[in-house]
């Protein structure tokens, strides 16, 4: 359909709330921003619904969650009348209309017959993981963005073992959610039309998981008097759960307090995103106020941890690869010293994780299994070992900051990540050590591991094209050579050598080097950006930083 037919449409239709076709009249001139906004429908894809808030089929707006959740329901509805009763548990972030977008959620499924458990106020997304699994749900929905800008939000679903859908369960509810062909005729129910099929929680899911994440620390009696670590929850849903747990420990934690309030502006951080130098500019000031040890940031919905270490003076940030790593080592190590590493234990990352956790799992006896990006995957292969009852999960992790401890949670879990880092930073404080320290000791014995993630954005409507182009160049004519180091292998995740080793159809191009570096090309499955992930391997940093440039040069040319 044209896109002005349907902008059209919208304004005209009777359902269309006042709000929302003023919105559509101040554009009623500018025919760019009316194709912007309806020349397709905001795809529901790999990671659910992310995109801008606004009025628009483009766009994300309590319309296209109503139409999104009721494909779901349709979905949920062939399962069964079980599935119905066993509800779907809705949690959101702090974002703009997160709240209003939960409510609605939970007012379409009530219009289908489906109960819907709602958390009464903003809830960090492992913890909605882990209560579809407390609560024997049949799935979950979560209202977040992540750490993507304030005018964005977002949508993810998620099945009844707590783990986002993989690709042949999305593929059935998008399949759903395209046959619903206008929005605005989606019923949604209010909490008192709704009556017995809307469930508030109370607080005891939260004491349950709090307990849980704590149960989850390896020596919760070590000595934390001498460790001191600033936290900000980047005003998202970190505050409560990590200070709570960290409190209960016994660890002294100094709030970055301008950023405990869940502000839908983001007002008081430069970046909400634990991956980048600007999301910790107001935490080290008060890190150097206070001289501590270590700092810590949850992005907005708290399943990303970053950390700055206090390292010889100065404070270092570590990427997500090399906090992985560090906290991956201390618990082989401490498990293995108290008996409990299990024999079969396997340890999970990603095709565009370091392999520096690899070469500490093949010390331990751990075996390792890679999956595509999303954290899905993992959870989807924890479920796959529990049936088969043949390998035991001790650790799962990505480089975007995620990582998983125990699998009472089938998503990175942030709050999980924080307990265990900072006790691993009070086992390295006991012998003298910092984290960064520990860093440098697996370095000394594996070799230096440099990884880097570089993204490149391409918006509006020639964004994607600009994407395949670029993917696409690389794919059908591979670099042979960087430097004097051969190209040995060029690994394409669409291909069918790839899919019949076990991984899903994904639009992902792995480069091996012949001395054991390589580099990843994928387009974003949430954002219009195209990322570069590096893993470089050499003896010394400054060979390593030599060798990404030489990296750069030949795979970023076209960006």
């Amino acid at each position: 359909m044209n896109y002005q037919i349907k902008y059209q449409q919208w304004c005209e239709n009777a359902n269309t709330d006042a709000a929302t076709k003023a919105e559509l009249q101040s554009i009623a001139e500018n025919d760019q921003e009316i194709k912007e906004r309806f020349f397709c429908d905001l795809a529901f894809g790999t990671g659910g619904l992310r995109g801008v808030i606004g009025a628009g089929t483009n766009r994300i707006n309590k319309y296209m969650i109503r139409k999104t959740t009721k494909g779901y329901a349709e979905y949920i509805k062939k399962a069964g009348a079980d599935a119905c009763a066993r509800g779907v548990v809705i949690a959101h972030d702090n974002r703009r209309f997160s709240v209003e977008f939960a409510e609605e959620t939970a007012g379409v499924l009530a219009a289908n017959g489906i109960k819907a458990y709602l958390f009464d106020s903003l809830r960090p997304t492992p913890e909605l993981s882990f209560a579809v699994r407390e609560l024997n749900a049949f799935g979950g929905v979560v209202i977040t963005a992540s750490h993507n800008p304030p005018e964005y939000n977002g949508y993810k679903l998620y099945d009844e073992r707590g783990c986002q859908l993989v690709p042949d369960v999305n593929d059935k509810v998008v399949e759903e959610i395209s046959k619903i062909e206008d929005p605005l005729s989606v019923k949604s129910l209010t909490k008192a039309e709704a009556g017995d099929l809307i469930v508030l929680l109370d607080s005891s899911v939260d004491e349950t998981y709090y307990k849980t994440v704590m149960g989850v620390a390896l020596q919760p009696d070590i000595d934390k008097s001498k460790i001191k670590i600033v936290y900000s929850p980047q005003h998202g849903t970190g505050n409560v759960p990590v200070r709570t747990v960290l409190d209960r420990l016994g660890y002294q934690v100094i709030p970055v307090e301008e950023q405990c309030v869940p502000d839908t502006e983001f007002s008081k951080t430069l970046n909400p995103n634990p991956e980048t130098a600007e999301a910790y500019v107001l935490a080290l000031e008060y890190a150097k106020r206070t001289n501590a040890d270590i700092v810590i940031t949850t992005d907005p919905d708290c399943d990303r941890l970053g950390v700055a270490v206090k390292h010889k003076g100065d404070y270092v940030r570590m990427t997500g690869n090399q906090s992985a790593a560090v906290l991956l080592e201390y618990i082989l190590a401490q498990r293995k010293v108290q008996g409990t590493l299990p024999a079969n234990g396997v340890m999970f990352n990603t095709i565009v994780t370091s392999d520096l956790g690899d070469r500490i799992c093949e010390d331990y006896g751990v075996s390792v299994e890679k999956t595509l990006t999303g954290f899905k995957f993992i959870g989807d292969k924890i479920y796959q070992h529990e049936l088969a009852g043949d390998k035991t999960f001790v650790f799962g992790y990505e480089e975007s900051y995620g990582c998983l401890i125990n699998d009472c949670v089938r998503d990175k879990d942030a709050v999980q990540a924080a307990m265990m880092l900072c006790e691993s930073a009070a086992y390295y404080n006991s012998k003298g050590m910092t984290l960064i320290d520990a860093l440098e000791n697996l370095y000394a014995k594996y070799g230096f591991f440099l990884d880097a993630l570089d993204n490149f954005t391409f918006k509006g409507l020639d964004g994607a094209q600009k994407i395949t182009s670029l993917v696409n160049g690389l794919r059908n004519d591979p670099p042979k050579k960087v430097g004097d180091i051969e190209v040995l292998e060029m690994e394409d995740y669409a291909s069918q050598k790839m899919m019949d080793a076990g991984f899903p159809n994904s639009d992902v191009l792995r480069f091996i080097m012949k001395d054991g570096s390589w580099v990843a090309v994928r387009p974003s499955g949430t954002e219009p950006k195209c990322k570069f992930y590096f893993c470089i391997v050499a003896p010394t940093r400054a060979e390593a930083d030599e060798k990404l440039q030489n990296m750069r040069a030949v795979f970023e040319k076209n960006c």
